[in-house]
C-alpha cells in the first residue's frame, strides 16, 4: 500500500490551473471580464519510487484518479485578477483491499498581479507577475488514507514570482513557487515518521516548486510544453514495504504539454486539452495524466472581450 496519490495531487494542483487565464501563465483577464468552466483530469500510475527505490505493488496494481472541477477567472482590473477552483476527485486502485474514495476536496483561490508589462519594439512585449495563493479543505475527508485520499488536508499559503517574454508569436514563461503548509490532524493518537510521536497532530514539511513553459501565443491558439520540479522541504521517505504517510517527502520532476483554441466564430469560448507525465521522482507514482476543459468569457457590466486574453500582443496597453 502506497503514499503515492500524492503524487497524482501534486499533478492535479499542476494541471488544476493550467487552463485559460491562469496563476502559471502569462495571461491576464481583462476587466469586468469572467471566465468560468469544467474541467475533467484523468491521472494513473503503476509504478512508483519507494525513496529511490522503484518499483510495482501488487496490493495496489494500477491507481487511479478521476477530478471534475469547476474553474474561474474574474477581472478587478486588467492588471489584477482573482481566480478560483473546486474538485470533485474519484480515487480507486485496481488491486488489493483498499476502498475507492471520492469526494469535494479543497477551495484554491490565487490573487494575480501585473506591476510590469513592458513593450520592446513593436513585435515583443515582457511581463513581471506577482501571486498570493490559498487553498483550504471544503470537508472532512480523511488525509491518512493514502494512497486512496482525495487529499492531504492541509490549509496552504503560496507565494509565486513569474516573468514572461513573448516575440512574435513565440513566448516564454518562469515561475518559481513556495507553499507554506499547515498541520494536520489524523485519527490516531500516535504515529512513526523517522521518530515516535504520540500525538494527532502531524508537522507538513513545506514545499517548493519552479515551473519553465515555451511556446507558441497567437490570437487564437495556444501551444505549449512545460517542465515543473517539486521539491517537499523536509519529510521522510517511506519505508521498505510499509504504509504511506502524508508528511513524507515527494518530489517530481515532470514533463507535459497544453493546447488551447479560441473558436473563431464564437470567440468567448475556449477549448482545451493537456497531458503530463513523471520523469522521475522520490517517494512519488510514475504517473500519467491528461486534461480536457471548456471556458467561456462572460463580460460583465460595460466591458467587452479583450484580444488579450489570448494575445499579449494583441492586448498590449
Amino acid at each position: 500500500m502506497k503514499r503515492n496519490l500524492l503524487t497524482c495531487l501534486l499533478l492535479l494542483a499542476i494541471q488544476f490551473m493550467a487552463n485559460a487565464q491562469t496563476d502559471i501563465d502569462g495571461l491576464m483577464m481583462a476587466k469586468n471580464n469572467f471566465c468560468v468552466g469544467p474541467v475533467y483530469s484523468h491521472s494513473s500510475w503503476k509504478n512508483y519510487w519507494e525513496g529511490t527505490l522503484k518499483r510495482d505493488n501488487d496490493n495496489i496494481g494500477t491507481f487511479n484518479s478521476n477530478m471534475f472541477a469547476l474553474m474561474g477567472n474574474y477581472g478587478i482590473t486588467d492588471r489584477l485578477n482573482v481566480l478560483f477552483g473546486v474538485p470533485y476527485i474519484k480515487n480507486k486502485v485496481t488491486a488489493g483491499t483498499l476502498h475507492k474514495d471520492a469526494g469535494i476536496q479543497d477551495l484554491s483561490l490565487w490573487l494575480k498581479w501585473m506591476p510590469v508589462e513592458k513593450k520592446l519594439g513593436s513585435r515583443s512585449v515582457f511581463s513581471v507577475y506577482t501571486l498570493g495563493g490559498f487553498s483550504t479543505p471544503l470537508t472532512n475527508y480523511q488525509a491518512d488514507y493514502l494512497p486512496i485520499a482525495i487529499g492531504l488536508h492541509s490549509t496552504n499559503f503560496s507565494g509565486r514570482l513569474m516573468v514572461d517574454y513573448q516575440n512574435k508569436d513565440f513566448f516564454a514563461t518562469a515561475s518559481g513557487t513556495y507553499q507554506y503548509r499547515n498541520n494536520i490532524h489524523i485519527d490516531r493518537t500516535s504515529y512513526y515518521t523517522d521518530e515516535m510521536h504520540i500525538s494527532n497532530e502531524v508537522e507538513m514539511p513545506d514545499m517548493a516548486s519552479y515551473n519553465v513553459r515555451t511556446g507558441i501565443r497567437t490570437f487564437r491558439i495556444v501551444a505549449e510544453a512545460f517542465f515543473q520540479q517539486n521539491y517537499t522541504l523536509g519529510g521522510f521517505d517511506i519505508r521498505r514495504n510499509d504504509m504511506p504517510f502524508p508528511s513524507n517527502r515527494m518530489n517530481a520532476s515532470i514533463a507535459g504539454a497544453h493546447f488551447k483554441y479560441i473558436l473563431k466564430k464564437l470567440p468567448n469560448l475556449s477549448l482545451e486539452a493537456g497531458g503530463s507525465y513523471v520523469l522521475k521522482g522520490r517517494n512519488v507514482g510514475q504517473a500519467r495524466e491528461f486534461n480536457v476543459s471548456a471556458f467561456y468569457i462572460f463580460p460583465l457590466g460595460h466591458s467587452r472581450v479583450s484580444s488579450s486574453h489570448s494575445c499579449k500582443l494583441c492586448g498590449i496597453r
